[in-house]
């Protein structure tokens, strides 16, 4: 009795062993031959055409690579999952990913799961640049960067671009003073502008959101107007200024401005002004890398799910892999059983050390600081020309 009662003890210890043996410094990547990169975005459901967006151009990406040898001739694996934008389904996917062998991660394509995800890499260590969950938190842990402008950045980024274009001019300004997205946006918008620059400033609350005739008679005379507030409010806006503000006035929104174009009752083209937004990709490019990555993907894709979600998921890649590379090339051993933290740490040293990427499609120089938010110009996304 006493030899049965050893003998399963024994065979318990070695069972535990085998179930932990893919844990500890190599985690679940030792059987790993190829380098893993996992995502977690929604492939299906109302939010598809984002996730499908990030999935196909981060594979072109990966494809590209590993055409041209991968990382000293070990190729790369790209593995999503569909979450379809719901942060309940976000932890199971993490789970899935990390017992898979994911050593580096493009986080999620959205924000809410994009939360969970930070927590869960968090506690793994777990490297990722997200191409597009611009909740400001998402980066709010050391392993998390972003691609995308975070949503409290934009004010300054904005402020960057009209301090290039209208030094010295004046300017309008049409916010939301009780809401913390508009006025969040316009007070970093403020306190990075020029002073060079006149503001004509406006402004609306939630107690009033149908009657913006004093506001447009306020800003009839400015030539260039910021708009850091939702689709909503600013069609309406646009509807009743189309026949006061001058017709060679431009309007110009944040990520607010997506989707005014395909607004129920809302016919944007009967707008004479231009209408325009905060952008880091031009889907209308005809020269450069956003040019190039436009044709590949339309060849390789179709146009339906050409976006900046995509566009930003093929910086991502490449700019992970750059980061690797430069790693190896400074002397870091970067195996392909390499634990995702071991992976982790090399990455933040070379994202928090002032790593640059040059040539991307959204951006010809992007660098990161240590706060994970990302720094690089922002361009004017023409929505609708001027009539």
């Amino acid at each position: 009795m006493k030899f049965v009662k050893i003998l399963s003890l024994f065979l318990a210890l070695t069972l535990c062993m085998g179930l932990f043996s893919g844990c500890g410094t190599k985690g679940y990547t030792e059987n790993n031959t190829e380098f893993v990169i996992g995502v977690s975005g929604p492939l299906t459901g109302g939010a598809a055409m984002y996730g499908e967006a990030v999935r196909n151009a981060a594979q072109m990406a990966v494809d590209e690579i590993n055409a041209a040898g991968g990382l000293n001739g070990v190729k790369f694996k790209l593995v999503a999952m569909d979450d379809t934008n719901d942060a309940q389904k976000l932890p199971t996917n993490y789970a899935s990913l990390f017992e898979g062998g994911m050593q580096v991660s493009l986080g999620t394509v959205t924000s809410q799961p994009g939360l969970e995800f930070k927590n869960l890499s968090a506690e793994d260590n777990v490297f990722f640049l997200t191409p597009s969950a611009s909740n400001d938190d998402i980066p709010a842990n050391p392993n998390g960067y972003q691609m995308c402008f975070a949503d409290g950045n934009q004010g300054k980024v904005a402020a960057e671009f009209v301090n290039a274009n209208y030094a010295g001019q004046t300017i309008g300004v049409f916010y939301k003073s009780d809401e913390a997205y508009s006025d969040g946006i316009y007070t970093q918008f403020k306190a990075n502008l020029d002073s060079s620059i006149t503001v004509v400033e406006t402004s609306f609350t939630s107690a009033n959101e149908t009657d913006f005739s004093t506001q447009i008679s306020t800003l009839k005379d400015c030539g260039f107007i910021f708009m850091p507030i939702y689709y909503t409010p600013a069609s309406l806006f646009l509807k009743q200024a189309k026949d006061v503000i001058a017709p060679k006035a431009i309007y110009y929104g944040c990520d607010g401005f997506d989707g005014i174009d395909n607004i129920d009752g809302f016919d944007i083209t009967s707008i004479p002004q231009e209408v325009t937004m905060l952008s880091h990709f031009n889907s209308k490019a005809t020269e450069g890398a956003a040019k190039t990555f436009i044709d590949k993907y339309v060849e390789k894709y179709g146009k339906e799910t050409l976006n900046q979600f995509g566009a930003s998921a093929y910086d991502c890649v490449y700019a992970i892999y750059g980061a690797m590379k430069k790693a190896v090339e400074e002397g870091k051993e970067i195996p392909v059983t390499i634990s995702a933290s071991d992976l982790c740490e090399i990455l933040k040293e070379q994202f928090a050390g002032g790593y640059t990427y040059e040539g991307g499609v959204t951006g010809d120089s992007i660098t990161w600081k240590a706060d994970g938010f990302v720094d690089k110009g922002a361009i004017k996304y023409v929505i609708k020309e001027a009539n």
